[in-house]
């Protein structure tokens, strides 16, 4: 008799129909592609990247429960651990298998970076496909991919493939993002899994290693079908494939301003008054719309 395995996870303690109201989403929930691809675009859309809790000193738990009030009750955004916890307990609820992975950013061939970010390797035990989910880079995939190298696929104004290492001593995948004139490699994984404790490690040393980029400066990221706008410190940057990047510095009052317009009522006044205050001074912020 082979005992069952062990569920670190967790996943019964999410309130799935209180996740679904928050991304709006109203379709289907079998364990199959559509329902993947329909559940990773409706939580890319509704769900912001942020690092808002690291720089007000509170810290960022990766635990279920509180990612769940953070992000659902709480309609806040997170970072790539948060997204990757939430998104990765709604799909085993909905049936897929998942295996949550630290992967890393860019190429090691390249420039090494430790394994910084957390991705889910997602199946159908119907019929066995596999796909890579990611709805937590901030500027990455709208759409899962399938774990395959069968060439570039449209999502949006971008295009992404999956290409595997040919070595004995490299067989990562990587993970590369076309803009229409050139491809870079933005994630680098392999297949083995991890566990909570992996996660909360490379949570922790991501949320307070003063060499992270998510603790010197308030980061938010949102990406639709055709551009990503991004906050970074007093930086606003646009981006869309095709077309010149924008980017300026923004005043005390825009900076405010944004993060009412991304959060709303979630983000309080007070809050939005310190992390404006985080800031170096606007002087060198030119004014104008964003």
């Amino acid at each position: 008799m082979t005992d069952a395995p062990v569920d670190h996870w967790r996943s019964d303690r999410l309130d799935l129909a209180a996740y679904l109201r928050r991304i709006r989403y109203t379709g289907p929930l079998a364990p199959d592609r559509a329902t993947l691809a329909a559940l990773h675009r409706a939580h890319v859309a509704a769900i912001p990247f942020e690092n808002l809790d690291v720089v007000l000193g509170r810290g960022v738990s990766v635990d279920l429960v509180d990612v769940e009030a953070k992000l659902v009750a709480g309609a806040r955004g997170g970072y790539c651990f948060e997204h990757g916890t939430l998104f990765g307990a709604v799909l085993e609820q909905v049936g897929f298998e998942v295996d949550r992975v630290l992967a890393r950013t860019g190429d090691p061939l390249e420039h090494p970076r430790p394994r910084s970010h957390l991705v889910l390797l997602v199946s159908s035990p119907a019929t066995g496909e596999r796909w890579l989910a990611d709805v937590g880079f901030g500027s990455g995939l709208l759409a899962p991919l399938a774990l395959a190298e069968d060439g570039p696929h449209g999502q949006g104004a971008w295009s992404y493939e999956l290409v595997r290492g040919r070595t004995a001593r490299d067989s990562a995948w990587r993970l590369r993002e076309g803009d229409g004139s050139a491809w870079s490699t933005i994630l680098t994984f392999t297949e083995e899994p991890y566990y909570p404790v992996d996660v909360e490690v490379a949570n922790e040393n991501t949320s307070t290693s003063p060499g992270s980029p998510f603790t010197q400066n308030p980061v938010v990221v949102l990406k639709d079908e055709s551009r990503v706008r991004r906050l970074r410190g007093r930086e606003y940057t646009v981006q869309a494939p095709g077309h010149p990047s924008s980017s300026r510095r923004l005043t005390d009052g825009e900076v405010a301003a944004l993060l009412g317009e991304v959060f709303g009522g979630a983000l309080a006044e007070e809050d939005v008054a310190a992390l404006v205050a985080s800031l170096p001074p606007d002087d060198a912020a030119a004014p104008g719309p964003t």
